[in-house]
């Protein structure tokens, strides 16, 4: 399993979203199978709720960070500008969700996801990932969600 260098990769190339519904700082670490995020929350997030990243906020960064580890397949592997495809992504099911603890603005958190299944029928990518959200080395946030990704 080869880890790619993502360290000048912009994140904001491969997903859809923008701010300020961009909850992916940075990516940390990806390969096939799974991946690593970073989020900073500022003070700007939409999905505060008195000082602290809602619950939405966490099910969303962490559906985000998921999304990138079947989406890059949809990638050339040296396309680090995200300019030879355009996905749409949508969360079909979300099976668990177990939220620990709410971080708080100014602190950031990471997000590793890893692909529990796959299944390509050639027009629709369906699949299934595990989140696991950290503040520091903490667990704060613990889901499994279900996708839909195709190609438009």
């Amino acid at each position: 399993m080869k880890v790619l260098d993502i360290s000048n990769i912009d994140i904001s190339n491969f997903l859809p979203h923008r701010d300020p519904m961009l909850m992916v700082t940075s990516v940390l670490e990806i390969d096939d199978d799974s991946l690593s995020t970073q989020f900073h929350i500022s003070e700007d997030c939409v999905f505060l709720k008195d000082g602290k990243l809602s619950e939405t906020g966490l099910i969303e960064n962490a559906a985000q960070a998921a999304s990138g580890v079947v989406g890059q397949s949809f990638f050339e592997k040296d396309d680090l500008e995200g300019k030879g495809n355009k996905l749409v992504g949508y969360i079909s099911a979300i099976k668990k969700v177990e939220i620990f603890e709410l971080p708080k603005v100014g602190e950031t958190i990471v997000t590793k996801a890893k692909l529990l299944s796959r299944f390509d029928t050639g027009a629709v990518t369906m699949c299934s990932l595990q989140t696991e959200t950290f503040l520091a080395k903490k667990l704060i946030v613990s889901s499994t969600m279900n996708f839909l990704i195709h190609e438009v």
